[in-house]
């Protein structure tokens, strides 16, 4: 067996501020909180890319309840919130007078964390958060900016982000929109939501349109269908969990070429659908921030073609990742799908785009930042 030397430069030696730098960021305790496990897949990934910065992350939760959520990977996961509403209950409405009381609950184990750094996900009652008691340094990250149901009460919400030493937000238009709300920008940091890396097999025909997650009325679906519509020869695959009823949308659908793939999909049907895909639509309605849909997109390989609404633009543009229109106008949506669809060249250099988003907005890229923001805090 042979060793090669290795040879270290003066230059290559961190000074003794940098060392003590970087042993303080890599020693910081962070309880991540997602209290509904509304974004699993998110605090997982953000979670194992903590604990390979070298962080002492603890991630707390509840059972989710449409799947298996993934084994924790350098990171202890605890997901006793919640405990009876997440396991008797799916979308039921009935469960809500159970999960109110155990909110309670939750915000009195919140409000017991009495070291490292508090990173809170999501505020799922925001009328009942107004009870949580912050006792460490505490970070939120605002993934819809103004949930929808409570959107709004603003004096509400600046009074919840008011409680946070800083405010996550995923894009430079979410930054805007929360600094008119009335939030300190000096509290408030970008940390572009990363990709979600996958290599599914390509079956790409090349007329296959994919509208992907859950179905909601402001994810603009029979604009999706509308598409198919205009565009002769097109395909259109649902793949989603409905929350609201679907058939006006079938009703709508009706003659067109539509692959309804309904229900929460293991990962091998998500990835047969973006093998599948030469486009992924977006026609979303204002609402969030930012779209875990399109990073899954973006981190497959497919293209998008959007509205510009929220921070979804930034990342398309940045990386010439599609094509984004104005937000609502359906003209405008037939027109750049059916552009990508009709120049090999264009959607090649979109897809070439997806790729370079791959590449870049890494989950330990997001770490580093996140890292550097808990390092202002301690």
């Amino acid at each position: 067996m042979s060793f090669r030397r290795l040879r270290v430069s003066v230059e290559d030696v961190p000074g003794p501020d940098e060392q003590e730098g970087k042993s303080r960021l890599r020693s910081v305790q962070v309880v991540l909180a997602d209290p509904p496990a509304f974004t699993p897949q998110y605090d997982h990934e953000l979670a194992a890319a903590l604990a390979r910065a070298g962080a002492d992350v603890r991630l707390l939760t509840s059972r989710f309840r449409f799947g298996e959520a993934p084994e924790p990977d350098g990171y202890e996961r605890d997901d006793s919130f919640y405990p009876f509403s997440s396991r008797l209950f799916r979308r039921s409405r009935a469960r809500l007078p159970l999960r109110a009381l155990e909110h309670l609950g939750v915000l009195t184990e919140l409000g017991r964390i009495r070291s490292g750094i508090l990173h809170l996900q999501w505020l799922a009652w925001p009328q009942l958060d107004r009870r949580l008691r912050l006792r460490v340094p505490a970070v939120f990250t605002a993934h819809d900016l103004l949930p929808r149901r409570t959107a709004h009460r603003e004096a509400l919400w600046r009074e919840l982000l008011g409680r946070f030493d800083r405010v996550v937000v995923h894009s430079e238009r979410g930054r805007d929109r929360l600094t008119d709300l009335g939030v300190d920008s000096d509290r408030l940091r970008v940390i572009p939501h990363p990709v979600f890396p996958s290599d599914p097999e390509r079956a790409d025909d090349g007329r296959t349109l994919l509208c992907f997650g859950v179905i909601r009325a402001y994810k603009g679906l029979g604009d999706a269908i509308e598409v198919v519509r205009r565009l002769d020869g097109t395909r259109l695959v649902v793949a989603g969990d409905p929350v609201e009823p679907i058939e006006g949308y079938r009703d709508q659908a009706r003659g067109l070429d539509v692959d309804w793939r309904l229900g929460y999909l293991p990962q091998s049907e998500v990835d047969r659908a973006f093998g599948q895909a030469t486009l992924a639509l977006f026609p979303y309605r204002p609402e969030l921030d930012q779209s875990g849909a399109l990073l899954r997109a973006l981190g497959a390989g497919v293209p998008a073609v959007a509205y510009d609404v929220g921070g979804i633009a930034e990342p398309v543009r940045r990386f010439g990742a599609g094509r984004i229109v104005p937000a609502g106008d359906v003209e405008a949506l037939v027109a750049a799908a059916q552009e990508l669809l009709g120049d090999r060249d264009a959607l090649e250099a979109a897809r070439a785009g997806a790729r370079r988003a791959r590449d870049e907005l890494t989950w330990d890229a997001a770490a580093a930042a996140h890292l550097e923001l808990y390092g202002e805090l301690t």
